[in-house]
């Protein structure tokens, strides 16, 4: 895939990015970022653009570990729920197979019965 070079502006400085994403998708981060900055230093006259970076790249990393958590945990129930199923499918398959032996053992008493 294609690199694509895109323009941000983000807290008044200027910044090239080089991604292989779509340039809208990386435009529609910078802004968030740059909107999100603005607003913890609007807030908070005393925060920096350094400082509200550091703490949005904060907020950013714990998102993501939560995230990360959270698809983890679906993974796992995911998982148990697909062992579960198989389990379930030969369980089954079992019974359905001593349905049919039972069948077949009453279809020979009733023919020994005649």
């Amino acid at each position: 895939m294609a690199a694509n070079r895109v323009k941000l502006t983000i807290c008044g400085a200027n910044y090239v990015i080089v991604s292989e994403d779509e340039e809208s998708y990386v435009q529609e981060l910078g802004t968030r970022l740059d909107e999100e900055m603005n607003e913890l230093m609007t807030k908070n006259q005393a925060i920096s653009v350094t400082g509200a970076a550091v703490l949005k790249a904060l907020d950013y990393l714990d998102e993501l570990r939560k995230a990360t958590m959270s698809a983890d945990n679906m993974r796992g129930q995911v998982r148990d729920y697909l062992e579960d199923a198989a389990k379930a499918r030969l369980a089954t398959q079992e019974a359905q197979q001593e349905i049919a032996r039972l069948r077949r053992q009453i279809e020979q008493m009733k023919g020994q019965q005649h």
